[in-house]
């Protein structure tokens, strides 16, 4: 999720595919000519039920990966990489401001992924769960830095509602793929503790979000940078609008 932007509204399938006349640093984006990474090994410890401290230790490592990870992908797509900054806490106030009821978001003004830890991490900590959190928000960092964000949130400004909505999924679903090229290197590190199969399938099952859209759509772009393992298949602007639903 980013902070700072007015994304909601209902799905739509006003149109079948994406408008033309798209930027360019959205449909060709230099990162995704970032090619296929071989696996990568992270330290990411374990997590003790009940243990806030062990959670943020986590996410800690959970953001070296991350950043090892992202830096090499924009050194070989040519871009230039820094990493965000990172607020986890058990609150609820961030430099992002009010964390909202889903645990994380990204604040592109400050660069900051801010993580919020929930009770429900603490009493049943889902290695998984609690990963995505990282995985997801560097997503939104990886469009920041690559001109993405902007370029979306000029068309959405000058979009209507409906337009907006069909926006907001494609820029929650490149994250989500995103994240699927960040695990396909990382999956055996982190551990998680399930199955692919198995994670996707409960990704299917999660409720629908009016800013993330569809979870059978979320489900399909996590694995499909899963799957190839390479950001080339994360080009969600100019899917069918049926796949952003």
């Amino acid at each position: 999720m980013i902070a700072g932007l007015a994304l909601s509204g209902t799905a739509s399938a006003e149109t079948k595919s994406a408008s033309s006349g798209l930027p360019a640093v959205l449909t060709k984006n230099k990162i995704y000519r970032s090619g296929t990474p071989s696996t990568m090994t992270c330290a990411i410890p374990e997590i003790r039920a009940g243990s806030a401290v062990s959670v943020k230790t986590f996410h800690k490592a959970m953001a070296r990966c991350a950043n090892r990870f992202w830096a090499a992908r924009f050194r070989a797509a040519g871009l230039r990489y820094s990493p965000p900054k990172l607020a986890v806490t058990t609150g609820s106030r961030s430099v992002c401001g009010k964390i909202t009821s889903n645990g994380a978001q990204y604040c592109p003004a400050h660069r900051t992924i801010a993580i919020r830890i929930q009770k429900r991490d603490l009493r049943d900590p889902f290695r998984m769960n609690i990963a995505h959190s990282v995985a997801h928000e560097w997503g939104h960092h990886v469009q920041e830095l690559s001109g993405i964000l902007d370029a979306q949130n000029r068309l959405y400004w000058r979009a209507g509602n409906r337009a907006r909505t069909v926006l907001s999924h494609r820029l929650e679903m490149q994250a989500e793929c995103f994240a699927g090229v960040f695990y396909r290197s990382t999956i055996d590190s982190i551990d998680p503790g399930i199955t692919w199969d198995q994670w996707v399938e409960a990704i299917k099952q999660a409720d629908e979000s009016k800013i993330h859209g569809k979870p059978r759509n979320l489900a399909y772009w996590q694995d499909r940078g899963f799957t190839s393992g390479t950001a080339r298949y994360c080009n969600t602007w100019t899917a069918p609008n049926s796949r952003v639903a």
